[in-house]
C-alpha cells in the first residue's frame, strides 16, 4: 500500500474525520420544517438518500460512484462555509476557492484517500461523466425541495428557485419531472407570500 504503518494511516484517517465533523454545523441558506437552519451535513444525509431511492431509475449509473461524489461534493466549505448561490459573488472563482479549502482539508489523509476524494471532487466539478451530471441535478433537486419544506423567511425569494440550476435538472425525463412537480410547489408557496 505505501510506507506507513497500519497505525499512522488510521491516525490521519482519524484527524480528517474530526476536521470534516464540522460540516455538521456548517449552515446553509435553508431551513428545516421546524425552522431551524439546515447543515451541509444534513442537506449531504438527504442527497445521498435521493441517490439510494431514485438508483433503480437509473440502472446505466454506477450507484457507487454516484454515492461517493454526493458524500464529498461539499467537502470544502468546512472552512469557509457554504455561501448562497443569490449571494455569490460572481468576481470570485468558488470552484477554485473551495477546491484550495477541499485541497487543506484532505492533507491528513492518506495518499490513496486524499486522490480519490480529489478526484471524485473534480469529476463533480467537471460535470462530464453521467454520474456527475447526475450528482449536480440531484444536488440542485434536493435544495430545491428543502426550499418547499422548510420554514423559509418572510422574505425568502422563491422566483429565484425556479431558475436556479436548471441547466443540471434537465438532464433526463426523470430529473425533469422531479423538477416540474418541486417548481409547481415553488409557485404555489411564492402566490401565497405575493
Amino acid at each position: 500500500m505505501n510506507d506507513l504503518s497500519m497505525q499512522e494511516r488510521m491516525s490521519q484517517i482519524l484527524n480528517f474525520l474530526r476536521e470534516a465533523e464540522s460540516l455538521k454545523s456548517t449552515l446553509r441558506s435553508g431551513y428545516t420544517s421546524s425552522g431551524r437552519p439546515e447543515s451541509v451535513a444534513e442537506h449531504t444525509w438527504r442527497l445521498c438518500l435521493l441517490v439510494m431511492v431514485l438508483a433503480p431509475e437509473f440502472p446505466e449509473v454506477d450507484v457507487n460512484r454516484l454515492m461517493k461524489i454526493c458524500l464529498i461534493h461539499d467537502l470544502g466549505e468546512v472552512l469557509q462555509g457554504d455561501v448562497p448561490a443569490p449571494l455569490q459573488d460572481p468576481n470570485v472563482d468558488k470552484s477554485q476557492s473551495e477546491r484550495e479549502d477541499l485541497l487543506e482539508l484532505l492533507s491528513p489523509l492518506p495518499e490513496l484517500q486524499r486522490s480519490e476524494i480529489m478526484e471524485l471532487w473534480e469529476e463533480y466539478e467537471q460535470a462530464a461523466t453521467p454520474e456527475a451530471k447526475l450528482a449536480k441535478a440531484f444536488d440542485k433537486l434536493e435544495t430545491l425541495l428543502q426550499h418547499t419544506q422548510g420554514q423559509n423567511p418572510p422574505d425568502f425569494d422563491y422566483v429565484f428557485n425556479l431558475d436556479y440550476g436548471r441547466k443540471y435538472t434537465e438532464l433526463n425525463a426523470h430529473t425533469r419531472q422531479l423538477r416540474s412537480w418541486i417548481d409547481e410547489e415553488t409557485r404555489r408557496l411564492d402566490s401565497e407570500i405575493s
